[in-house]
């Protein structure tokens, strides 16, 4: 499917891989609305690529409904959406202090599993109602996992659960969607060098990148970035999760 000049919404797009994601989309003449908590970096982003700022919480339904009409007023209707906000809190099902805090559990829920699938539903009702192109595609929407969908480590319980949710949801609502021209697929990254990574020291950052078979290294934002591009670009890929990792396994700890 081709971008140019075709409203591109990314969630989380103020800094990590969605604002690599928002800035590649931008590259490609995309026109970007950037949805983010955080108004000062979502509006530096946007003003960096030409772009919109739609500050809202994604798992909010009547917030992300208005963001998505202010989007959809300044450049037409979606044709892509990228699922890049989330949470990564950690937590022992049973710790220390007991059990985990049950609102723990759900505020991760809510925002990565809950908020990826409001997105996804509130996007895809505009996506159906666009013009197809020649090959008859409305749109596609790109979700975020994790390999720790597939492996999690211990600690890792309420976002292993929100990040296979994602992974889960990708195969049903892509066949779902299939009859309105709309592909639905996931990446899930491994160890990438966000802002939550660049906080640890310089050693950790290298043991952690060192423990990947090839490349023995952590992932840059623009690879994630450009897997979504491609993604975007092969008409026949749908109903996909994509492993990005270096060929990672996680180990339990």
């Amino acid at each position: 499917m081709q971008v140019e000049n075709r409203l591109a919404i990314v969630t989380g797009g103020g800094s990590g891989l969605g604002a690599a994601t928002a800035r590649a989309l931008a590259a490609k003449g995309a026109k970007v609305a950037v949805f983010d908590r955080d108004a000062e970096k979502g509006q530096a982003l946007a003003d960096d690529i030409g772009g919109l700022l739609c500050a809202c919480d994604v798992a909010d339904p009547g917030g992300a409904e208005a963001a998505i009409e202010t989007a959809t007023a300044a450049f037409g209707p979606p044709a892509v959406l990228v699922n890049c906000a989330g949470i990564g809190t950690a937590g022992r099902v049973v710790g220390r202090e007991g059990p985990m805090p049950l609102e723990n559990f759900e505020r991760v829920i809510r925002v990565n599993l809950v908020g990826t699938f409001n997105m996804i539903r509130l996007v895809a009702a505009r996506m159906s109602l666009a013009e197809p192109d020649a090959g008859n595609a409305r749109g596609v929407i790109v979700s975020t996992a994790s390999v720790a969908a597939f492996e999690g480590q211990i600690g890792q319980a309420a976002y292993a659960a929100s990040k296979g949710g994602i992974a889960a949801l990708t195969l049903p609502v892509a066949r779902e969607l299939a009859r309105f021209g709309i592909r639905v697929l996931t990446v899930a990254p491994g160890l990438f060098k966000t802002p939550l990574l660049e906080e640890l020291p310089e050693e950790t950052q290298a043991a952690l990148g060192a423990a990947i078979p090839f490349p023995a290294r952590l992932g840059d934002p623009g690879e994630f970035a450009g897997l979504v591009l491609a993604m975007i670009d092969n008409d026949y890929l749908n109903g996909e999760t994509v492993r990005l990792d270096g060929a990672l396994r996680m180990q339990p700890k």
